[in-house]
C-alpha cells in the first residue's frame, strides 16, 4: 500500500461517512501535510429526513462547519471543532462519530443554546466533548480566537496547511469548563436562537 492509497478519502473515517451520505458542503477534502491525516471541512449529516422512492432531501440535521482531521494509521478522527444548532444533538454526533473517537482526541462543539458565559465538558464517548457558546460568528472565527491565532499567522499556508495548523493548535484545549453531563447540559439549554436574527439582509 502506497502513501498516495492510504491517504485517499476511502481509507479514512470520513470514507465511511461519506458512503452513508453523511458529508455534506464539503470545501475541503484532502491530505494534510504531514501525509499521515486527511482533512475535511463542511457538514456532517446527524439525522435523514424520511426519503420516497428516489426523492433526495436534506438531512433534518447536521454537525455544521465542521474543522476535522482523520488520523489515517489509527482510523480515528482525533480532532474536530463543528457547530451544533441544538445542544441536545450533541447525543446524535457522539452516535454518528462514536466508532472514530479517540479516548485521548479533541472535540470542541460551539453550540447555538448554551448560556453565551457558560462553557463545558460533557462526556463523549470514550472522550470528552468541550461546548461553548457560538453567536453571531463562525466555527472558523471562533476556533481561530481560541487557540490564539489570527489570519496573518494562516496566510503563506494553503487550505489544507491552514486546517493542519490550526487543529494542531486546538489539541490540547486548555480553559476553565464546568463538568456536566449531557441530560444536565440538556436541562439547562435555552430556546434556540434564529440565526438570522440581526443580520443584514
Amino acid at each position: 500500500m502506497t502513501t498516495i492509497d492510504i491517504i485517499t478519502l476511502d481509507r479514512t473515517p470520513f470514507g465511511a461517512l461519506d458512503t452513508q451520505g453523511r458529508l455534506l458542503n464539503a470545501v475541503l477534502k484532502e491530505p494534510l501535510p504531514d501525509s499521515r491525516r486527511f482533512g475535511y471541512r463542511g457538514d456532517i449529516a446527524l439525522k435523514f429526513q424520511e426519503q420516497f422512492a428516489d426523492e433526495k432531501r436534506p438531512p433534518e440535521y447536521s454537525i455544521e462547519q465542521v474543522l476535522a482531521a482523520a488520523d489515517v494509521e489509527a482510523g480515528t478522527i482525533p480532532v474536530l471543532a463543528a457547530y451544533l444548532h441544538n445542544f441536545a444533538w450533541l447525543r446524535d454526533a457522539e452516535t454518528v462519530l462514536a466508532p472514530w473517537l479517540d479516548a485521548a482526541g479533541t472535540y470542541v462543539f460551539f453550540a447555538n443554546n448554551i448560556d453565551l458565559l457558560k462553557k463545558y465538558r460533557v462526556p463523549f464517548g470514550p472522550a470528552i466533548a468541550h461546548v461553548l457558546p457560538l453567536d453571531e460568528s463562525t466555527v472558523w472565527k471562533e476556533t481561530l480566537e481560541l487557540v490564539g491565532l489570527d489570519k496573518n499567522d494562516l496566510k503563506k499556508l494553503d487550505g489544507a496547511g491552514k486546517l493542519a495548523k490550526v487543529l494542531d493548535e486546538l489539541k490540547g484545549i486548555r480553559g476553565k469548563f464546568e463538568d456536566i453531563s449531557y441530560d444536565e447540559g440538556v436541562a439547562r439549554m435555552e430556546p434556540v436562537r434564529n440565526r438570522n436574527a440581526n443580520r443584514p439582509v
